[in-house]
């Protein structure tokens, strides 16, 4: 099944490359609690995640935020800050993530289908004092996603939903 998903991608491989989202950053995190590593290519495995990530299987494989409004919510609490502090594992443009439970979001080759909105937890606090809340409005938390497929991903990767191709 995953080389018929991952020829759907590539045979749809021209319509993909004219959407306007982008994958702007990845992040791995080798342990829990652990820092947040930048990578500019990652390895994704289909029911598993990240490759050398510590959140692999179940339904949370790979978190995502949407880089606008991550922006909009530090821009509304005053500050700025990087958004690895949010701790997801991707960070795209141009996709709104609200909504979005059960739709297929595209970065690549890879498809990751989207279980949820992701609920900030007491970490954010930490990080910055007040974040968790301004996150909990309009899926600014993010979501969390299955991997569908086997695929590496790149920063620079066009991101769609599914249904728009």
């Amino acid at each position: 099944m995953a080389e018929a998903e991952s020829s759907y991608v590539e045979a749809n491989s021209e319509r993909i490359r004219n959407m306007a989202g982008c994958l702007e950053k990845i992040w791995t995190k080798r342990f829990r609690r652990g820092p947040m590593d930048a990578q500019s290519t990652a390895q994704v495995l289909a029911r598993a995640g990240l490759l050398g990530n510590v959140d692999q299987r179940g339904f949370r494989q790979i978190t995502i935020i949407s880089q606008e409004r991550w922006q909009t919510v530090t821009a509304a609490m005053g500050v700025e800050a990087e958004p690895k502090v949010r701790r997801a594992n991707l960070l795209v443009s141009g996709i709104n993530l609200e909504k979005s439970r059960g739709k297929v979001l595209i970065i690549g080759t890879c498809r990751l289908k989207v279980n949820g909105e992701t609920r900030p937890c007491e970490r954010m606090d930490e990080a910055l004092p007040g974040l968790r809340a301004a996150l909990n409005l309009h899926w600014a938390g993010g979501v969390y996603a299955e991997v569908l497929n086997d695929a590496v991903i790149t920063t620079g990767d066009n991101v769609s939903w599914e249904e728009d191709l």
